[in-house]
């Protein structure tokens, strides 16, 4: 094991820069449009709490648009977002 040390001056603008990073991305989650965020099979998976299987069905019937890197499927929150919209059936009555 190593040990290091630090002056307390020097670890306290360490730990305010750490600070400030975490802030700021913060911030960028909260100002983040949702049709800016992509997420992967597993998110989507989970979210709609489909099988990988039931999802490849919604991509090769057009219902659900995706991008594709290699393997790696990716889908637009705002694409899936609709998807729920477009599926959603008011109670009658």
């Amino acid at each position: 094991m190593q040990v290091i040390t630090i002056e307390s001056e020097a670890f306290q603008k360490l730990v305010n820069q750490l600070e400030a990073i975490q802030q700021k991305l913060n911030q960028q989650k909260e100002t983040t449009p949702l049709s800016d965020v992509w997420m992967d099979n597993q998110d989507v998976c989970a979210l709609l709490h489909v099988s990988k299987r039931t999802l490849q069905h919604y991509r090769d019937s057009g219902k659900l648009p995706f991008s594709q890197i290699g393997a790696k499927i990716y889908y637009k929150a705002s694409d899936v977002d609709d998807f729920l919209e477009s599926n959603y059936k008011k109670k009658v009555g």
